[in-house]
């Protein structure tokens, strides 16, 4: 399948504001008129993989688009001046109220998540998450519903988005 690359959507020169904002690269855009290079780089976003003791996955409802209703692990996108691993601790804290006390960093995939009628690429950094409390969770911010899931009775499919999917397939194929 042929992706369009994300600058594509990018008319104008985002310094100046010139429509003569053209192809530079493969990976960048120039103006014609000031010279600004831009490069289209992906977003950092995190997903967090939180098992309890009984070896049951916390899992959320998304509760908004995209996806709204299908399962997601908790994470987000990582803001300006923080790290992926306090992104993920923040994130873990405003979807279901969870203190994050340690991160491992597991692995990334590469994903796309449509915000707005935007297509924003990304990096989806999964980090395994050890929270002080596991049955203090409670669904917040976007996450209609929290589960714990035995990790023996995950389904892929049941998964809303791409990334997401990809990890529990990965995780499903390490676990015993």
């Amino acid at each position: 399948m042929m992706h369009e690359h994300p600058f594509a959507q990018f008319h104008f020169c985002p310094k100046c504001g010139s429509p003569r904002f053209v192809e530079h690269n493969e990976k960048s855009k120039q103006c014609e008129d000031c010279g600004f290079v831009y490069y289209f780089n992906p977003s950092a976003a995190t997903v967090a993989v939180i098992l309890n003791e009984r070896q049951e996955l916390l899992v959320c409802r998304r509760g908004k688009e995209p996806a709204k209703g299908t399962l997601d692990l908790p994470g987000g996108f990582s803001d300006c001046f923080e790290s992926s691993e306090e992104g993920v601790a923040r994130e873990v804290k405003e979807e279901t109220g969870l203190e994050v006390t340690r991160t491992e960093f597991l692995f990334s995939l590469p994903n796309t998540y449509l915000y707005s009628g935007f297509l924003v690429h990304t990096v989806d950094c999964f980090f395994r998450c050890t929270v002080a409390d596991s049955s203090l969770a409670h669904a917040m911010d976007d996450a209609a519903e929290l589960l714990w899931i035995p990790v023996k009775e995950l389904r892929p499919e049941d998964f809303g988005l791409a990334s997401v999917r990809k990890g529990i397939e990965k995780l499903l194929a390490q676990w015993p």
